[in-house]
This record gives C-alpha cells, structure tokens and sequence, in this order.
C-alpha cells in the first residue's frame, strides 16, 4: 500500500463497508483496488460525518471501486454523493455514473450525469411486473414445449435489459414467480433432462473426431472447444467486441491519461477519418508458422470487418539475423493467405526519428546511457544500474558517442527509467551492433530494441488497435510510459492467446537448429508448421484460414493438435481437389479370361463422383494394355479368405473384388510368385459384375498403361505432444517413420495433364496430394501427402 494507507487503516475502511473477514483479506490482496476503497470510503464518511454508512451504500460504494477506472477517478466524488444522497440507488446506476465519468472526463454537466444514470427515474413494482410478463408472452410457446430446459439467463437478461434502472433481484424474483406459475414445479422428467444435458456437456470428443488440446494458466489440460462462427463473425462479437471504438482508447483498462490526451486523440481521428488501423509486425528473422496464421487473420481480419486498414511493418531493428529471402516470404505468405496490406512499411523508415526521439527522451531525464554489460542485464532479477541517476547532458553525450562508434558492443546502451509489469526495472532502448543492415547499409551501428521501437512506429503510423499475444501483456505499461513521455498519441495494446500445436516446434531458433543439423531439409520442409511448408505440403490458404477461425480469437492460449488442421484440410479440399488413382506399391495383374467383357480403349471417370456434373477425364483401359493392369499389394491377401481373416473384403484366391469405375470385378486364377516366395504377378479373371451371383464386397482403385510417380508419405515429426520435453533433446524425439517415400507409384496417364492444371488432387482411397515444387513434368511428378482421406483413430 503507498505510504498514506496502513494495513489497519485499510481494515477499518473495508469492515465500514459492511464487508466480511475473509472478503477483507481477499480484497486486500489487490492493493489498487483497495486504494480505491479508501478514498472512496473517506469521502464517504466526509460527507455523512458521524453517520455510519448503510448496508446498500456500502455494497454500492465496493460496486464503484470496482467498476471506476484509474482514469476516471477524479469523478469519484460525484459518485460518492449522490450515492450518499440516494439518487444512485442501484448497482445498474453506479455503473452507468461509473462509465459517464469515463467517458466524460471533466464534465461539469450534471444534467447530462442524471439523465446518463437514471436519476429521477422511478421503477414501480407494478412496472417490473409487467416487463417481465411481457418477455415471458414473447418466448411462452417455446417455453411451455421446452419448459426448464429453456435458457433461462437469457430469458432473465432480456428483461433486465429492458428495466435498465430497476433493482436486478427484484426483477430476478419477479420472473422466478412468474415461470413458476407458468410451468408449475420442477417435476422428475425436468431434472432428468438437466441431468443428461449436463452429462452430455463433460462427455469427451467422439472418436475419430479432430481434438485438441487448450493448456489453462495452471498447467492443466481442458478440452478445447472449437469456435463455429465464421472470422469475420469472431471480429464483431465475442473477446474482440470489448475492443475500444478509434478515439475512445482512454475507456481501456490500464490506459493512462495526461493532459494531452484529448488533443492527440482528436487530431488522431482526424488523420485516420475514424477508421480502425492495425498492423501485422513481423520480424524477418525466420519464415512464418501456423501461429503466425492466427495473427495474420485477427489483424487483418479485424481491419476488414470494421472496414479499416492493416499495414504489413517489418520490425527490422536486428541485422544480424535479417535475410533478403525472409522479407520476400513474409510477404508472399500473407498474400496467399489473401490479404492485401494497406502499405508496407519497415521499423528502419523511421530510425531518424527514434533517434530524435531518444535524445528527447534523454534530455527529460526518462534515459540513461548505462554500461552494465549484456550478461549483467541478463534475467528477470538483474542488478541495479549505478549510472540510473547520471545527469541528462552527460548521457546525452554519451549517447551520441555511442552513434559515432565510439564504444565496442556490449559497452554501453541506452536505459529508460521506468518500472514495468513484472518488476523488470528499466529495459534497454539502444544497443550497439556493428553490423550492415539490409536498407540503412552502415549508417547505424547502434539499433533500437522492440520495447522502444513497437509502441513509437504504432503511434507514427495511427495504429488503433495494437494486437499482440499475451506474453506483450508485461509489456503494456512501457508501451504507455513511453508515448505519454514523448507526448505522442497513444494506441491501445490488446493482448490475445498465443496458438501452440503439438508434436511440433515453432520456434524458429530451434526449426533452424534441425535445418542445420539437416534433420529436416529447409524451412519448407512438409513436415514442418511453418507455413511455408504447410504450403508446399498441399494445404490450402483457405484451410488455414479456417484453423484459425476454429481456433477462435481467444484470450487464453491454447494447445492444439494437428488433427484440427488436417480436419480443416480436409472439409476444404474434399470440394476442390478431383479425384484420380494411383497406386503406391504395385502388384502386376494379367486378365488372362475375359478381357472382352471390356470393349473400350478408354474409360470416363467423373473428377467429383458425388458431383459428376462438375466434370470428368478419361483413363486408359486395361484392354489397351493387353490386360495388364495394377494394383495395390495390400488389396491381395495369399491364402484365401482363411488366410486372409474374416474382415478382409478385398481380393483373395477365392474372393473376387471390383474394379472402381470399370463396371467388372476380378477373380484369382494363378498366383505367380518369384524366386524367394513372394508374389510377384496375378493371373485373374474379368468378369462382369452382372455375371456374378453377388455383388462383391469391395471396390479397388487400379491403373493401366500407367506413368511412374514419386509419391512422399508424411506423418507428424515429432512422437510426443511437446516434443522440447524429451531429456535428449529435439532430434531424439522425432519420428523415424515421418517420411516414406514410394519412388515406384504408378499413375495413369491423365495426370501428365491433370498435375500441371490442377495441383491439388485426392488419390482414391489414399489420401489427398500436392504437386511439389521439385517437380519437373512431364519427366518427374513428385506428389506429397497433405492429408489422408480420414483421421486415423489409432493416432
């Protein structure tokens, strides 16, 4: 507590609130909350003298220290009296005094104050009686069919919105009597159905069905529910509706306030025309990963639903690690995503003026020029500095000597004074770094750090909403310290949940480690979750944008597993991508019986079976191939349906199987078989499917007079769900069998021209395929596994 509040001063003010032990203690817990109680209980008790405090006022004076903001506690004494007086009667009302001292900072209007919180209303019982009657006529049909298991909360809701001033038990017990009267006593059947509801609720995710995993802030694993609304739906409604309408960025919670800030608001939105501004800031150190999918959509996608603009800034104020082919990727990443920046812009546009910036920072005593070494400004705890108090002109100098080269790296840096969210006491705004960068050459050699950088290009570029992940959420208050000394606008930094997938890793210091260990062959390797690869694997941008839809815009960070992508995948491609066969592991089939039932040189086979409308493509027929066909050697089991169990359905000596597509099935004449045992040809029968005495039982994809393909089989890189757990590190928990590669698939011909129109395609059967870029048709088709037809239970 500060100096003018004792613990027992504050256990005083608290127990006149009317408040219990336990609440005491627990509302003492927040130290900012329980300075708010105190002044407002002083000027309480200013205004009631030797008068104790009510029940109700003291329950309205803890509603007003929870509801007012920081920013508006100057209206505090308004509040006070008018609840000592009996004009704010209602909790409803102080929220509403509450929210017009925010949004009204400094009104002396008080006309304006009654009417914003219902002073002078009068609510009679007579009143409540007859709105809630009113909601419950409206609803009474679908009430009386489903009686308690109506949602009752919202049914409340809509009639305490509608009695906006009336006291909320009055109306809650209203509409208790009310129900009750309409539907009579919960009966047996009533609480059954809650029962199974509730049930229902905490039953698991059905098998086969795509789960994933949310990680809560203690550690412990819930089952995340996927969002079903559409992104655009995410950006108006749900977390991102509490966002702040440009110009009103001071009614956040933690915003700071100056004397300026009306001004630099006001001539903001006049820069801005009143539209929403956000900015997607990556650093171009790496290639983007399927988190970064999520930031791209909610900045982005914010922007578009509000109709506004969203710049694409590249934050590069580290040369070291910034590559020419970063910034191309970056870019082409977002536009396959299918978003257009409003401009592109780098941090290093404006070094200029950060540097200005930082010797006016400089000169208003908020910087210093330290010389703690890196090592010692290491961790959460780092020694003091004993130059925090050196005078301004020294460092001034000192500052600028360190911009002409004067000191060697790790020498000097320059400090801002300030204490942030967790204790960490004055980060650093300059370092020294003699290094060429890519667009400034060597006209720097010391660079600005993100603390100092992020919030100053915001505010040059009108940012309104600064969107970031939660591990920024420490970061805030530097973010506001640092406009507020420099006297600039100041956006709002909103703070969202991280996205983390399993049997993975997105850091792109450790997916470098496996590039350079050549445990996986570039940052494009389909393995991988950057989305680079994730493109090269076969998923469509549209699949990735609606991950992140499901994902959902959320607060908490989350833990999900790669089935909810490949779900994704799927719904998207099963639509878009055409159908083919091709077989993986060919086993050579000879017809030596009944060729004839099969006329045609070439058969139709629809690119969309469900759809034949949307078009179709013809294959060679085995009659042109002399009735050599092939198929896949998992579809032929040696020793009959004995040998083969009973599940099996496919083609044995004695169980004939269909062809897909060809109107025939096959029945087994010889098996030929090679020198070490192993069957190397079949030797069967066509028969018509009208010849035989029962339908068979399956139908197999096949291919004749084929084209050799190489088909790569992906599965997921790592074994464990967080695989940086494993004590031997990164390369002993991956998967061995994460890439399998068929060099002798077998294709028919139609994809010679299929592949080079169409790059995304399902195998029947099999799974769907991508083209990969290491193709070079007609010579060489590589095809790479995006996802299989269906998830794998077993996973």
């Amino acid at each position: 507590f500060s100096q003018s509040t004792s613990t027992s001063m504050a256990n005083e003010c608290l127990a006149s609130l009317g408040l219990s032990g336990p609440k005491i203690e627990e509302t003492m817990r927040n130290k900012d909350l329980t300075e708010r109680l105190v002044a407002l209980v002083r000027c309480a008790k200013d205004k009631l003298g030797s008068k104790e405090l009510s029940k109700v006022q003291g329950n309205l004076i803890y509603h007003t220290g929870t509801k007012l903001k920081k920013q508006a506690f100057a209206g505090h004494e308004l509040i006070v009296n008018h609840i000592i007086n009996g004009d704010l009667a209602t909790e409803a009302q102080v929220t509403a005094a509450c929210d017009f001292c925010l949004k009204q900072i400094g009104s002396g209007d008080l006309d304006a104050f009654k009417a914003a919180c219902g002073i002078g209303v009068s609510i009679t019982p007579e009143d409540i009686e007859r709105a809630v009657e009113e909601v419950i006529n409206k609803h009474k049909q679908e009430l009386l069919a489903q009686r308690y298991a109506f949602g009752m909360n919202k049914l409340l809701g809509e009639a305490r919105s509608n009695l906006k001033w009336a006291d909320g038990k009055q109306v809650k017990c209203e509409f208790e009597v009310q129900i009750l009267h309409l539907l009579g006593p919960k009966t047996d059947a009533d609480r059954a159905g809650n029962a199974n509801a509730s049930s229902v609720a905490k039953q698991p995710a059905a098998r086969g069905k795509p789960a994933a995993v949310a990680a809560a802030a203690n550690g412990n694993a819930e089952v995340f529910r996927e969002d079903t609304r559409s992104l655009a739906d995410q950006m108006i409604s749900g977390d991102a509706a509490k966002f702040h309408k440009p110009g009103e960025n001071y009614l956040t919670d933690g915003y700071v306030m100056t004397p300026r800030t009306r001004f630099l608001l006001g001539r903001h939105l006049k820069q801005t025309g009143g539209k929403v501004f956000t900015r997607f800031p990556p650093e171009p150190n790496g290639i983007l990963h399927i988190g970064h999918a999520k930031a791209i959509n909610f900045n982005f996608g914010y922007a578009r639903a509000h109709n506004g603009h969203c710049y694409l800034r590249y934050d590069d104020t580290n040369p070291e690690k910034e590559e020419e082919k970063f910034f191309v990727a970056i870019r082409d990443i977002v536009e396959w995503l299918g978003y257009t920046p409003y401009k592109v812009t780098y941090a290093s546009d404006n070094f200029d003026q950060l540097y200005e910036w930082a010797e006016s920072l400089i000169m208003r005593g908020k910087a210093y020029v330290c010389h703690q070494s890196p090592d010692q400004l290491k961790g959460h705890n780092p020694p003091p500095s004993p130059w925090r108090d050196r005078p301004a002109e020294e460092s001034l100098q000192l500052f600028r000597a360190m911009r002409a080269g004067m000191y060697a790296e790790g020498e000097a840096c320059l400090r801002m004074r300030l204490t942030m969210e967790d204790s960490k006491q004055d980060p650093v705004a300059y370092r020294i770094k003699y290094a060429r960068h890519h667009r400034t050459g060597s006209k720097w050699c010391i660079y600005p750090t993100y603390d100092y950088t992020h919030c100053l290009c915001d505010s040059i570029e009108n940012i309104t909403h600064s969107l970031c992940t939660k591990e920024f959420q420490n970061r805030r208050s530097s973010y506001y310290w640092l406009c507020n000394a420099l006297d600039l606008y100041c956006p709002v930094q909103w703070e969202y949940g991280r996205l983390n997938v399993c049997n993975t890793v997105m850091s792109k210091r450790k997916i470098l480690n496996l590039v350079q260990k050549k445990a996986v062959a570039d940052w494009d390797d389909p393995r991988l979750f950057t989305l680079t690869a994730l493109r090269r694997r076969g998923v469509p941008p549209e699949a990735v944008n609606l991950f992140a839809a499901k994902v959902g815009v959320t607060m908490a960070s989350a833990y999900i597993d790669p089935s909810l992508l490949d779900a994704c995948t799927r719904e998207i491609l099963n639509t878009s991508a055409p159908r083919t066969m091709v077989v993986l592991d060919p086993l050579k089939v000879t017809i030596v019986e009944g060729l004839d039932a099969v006329k045609s040189a070439a058969l139709t086979v629809p690119d969309y079976p469900a759809s034949p409308e949307r078009g179709s493509h013809s294959i060679a027929s085995f009659s042109a191939s002399s009735g050599v066909l092939y198929l896949e050697r998992e579809d032929f089991r040696d020793g009959g349906k004995a040998g083969a169990g009973a599940g099996f359905k496919r083609l044995t000596e004695d169980q004939p199987v269909g062809l897909k597509h060809a109107n025939v099935a096959i029945a087994v004449r010889q098996v030929v078989r090679d020198a070490a045992g192993q069957v190397s040809e079949l030797r069967v029968a066509c028969l018509p499917l009208d010849s035989l005495p029962a339908k068979p039982k399956c139908f197999v994809h096949w291919v004749a007079d084929p084209v050799q393909v190489e088909v790569r089989l992906y599965e997921q890189l790592f074994t464990m769900k967080n695989p940086e757990e494993h004590p031997d590190g990164l390369i002993a928990a991956m998967n061995p069998n994460s890439l399998s590669v068929k060099p002798g698939a077998l294709a028919d011909r139609y994809l010679l021209t299929a592949a080079a129109i169409q790059r995304h395609l399902q195998f029947e059967r099999l799974g769907y395929f991508y083209l990969d870029q290491d193709s070079s048709p007609p010579g060489r088709l590589i095809f790479n596994r995006t996802v299989t037809l269906k998830e794998d239970v077993g996973k």
